[in-house]
């Protein structure tokens, strides 16, 4: 197994401004191929663990659509819509990186063991967690913020009203990180926090827009990011 290195966000990411300073963590471990993140778009693909089955089946084709265009996916190892994602980019020849609410030593996800171990070898795997650090709770939104900070965008397949994704959405859009809701997600069950988020600038897509969506998302989004306390979360 490939040993960790311990890196700033500047750099994986190259100079930072004053908002993605403020996210940022102090220090990243990373292990894997780290020169995935030198090329753009990166795009997070995140949502429920408790996926419906059409939500699986969607984040499946959306990651799809996205490899096809030389998109680098990001998502967490979680149950659900991350691990179809991560699956996904790897059986299509595609990239993917690991952004783990645990170090890099232990695991959140004892089924996804085999995952979590295959993209840190082919891919690369990033956590803000020192190797023999306990995992706690608390991790897991700050892994999230994390996750916005490294993506270009941030995808919301499918999620509840109490799902954690919503962190990540509202850290991206703090960002001035594109957010993207596919519409029949929105059409099907859209939680109030969905329509909050569409109200401050995020999007609906469908499988005809999202090409144009990648066309026009620059490998960095900086120097729109909205203040902190004009948001309701």
């Amino acid at each position: 197994m490939k040993q960790p290195k311990t890196v700033t966000p500047e750099d994986l990411l190259g100079p930072l401004n004053e908002f993605e300073l403020k996210a940022a963590p102090h220090s990243l471990f990373v292990r894997g191929d780290a020169s995935l993140l030198e090329g753009g778009p990166r795009i997070a693909v995140v949502g429920s663990r408790r996926a419906s089955s059409e939500g699986l089946e969607l984040a499946r084709r959306i990651t799809e659509m996205l490899v096809s265009h030389g998109v680098t996916v990001v998502s967490g190892l979680a149950l659900g819509i991350d691990t179809v994602a991560h699956e996904t980019a790897m059986t299509n020849d595609g990239r993917t990186v690991g952004v783990l609410g645990t170090a890099l030593d232990r695991y959140a996800v004892a089924q996804n063991r085999n995952l979590q171990d295959a993209i840190g070898e082919r891919h690369l795997l990033v956590s803000q967690f020192p190797c023999g650090q306990p995992t706690h709770r608390s991790n897991f939104p700050l892994r999230n913020k994390t996750m916005a900070l490294l993506s270009d965008a941030t995808l919301i397949v499918e999620a509840a009203a109490n799902s954690g994704t919503r962190h990540q959405g509202w850290e991206a859009i703090r960002l001035g990180r594109p957010v993207l809701f596919p519409k029949r997600s929105l059409q099907r069950r859209s939680p109030g926090w969905a329509d909050e988020m569409l109200r401050y600038g995020a999007f609906g897509f469908d499988a005809r827009t999202l090409p144009l969506v990648l066309d026009d998302l620059p490998s960095r989004c900086v120097g729109s990011a909205s203040r902190a306390d004009d948001l309701p979360f």
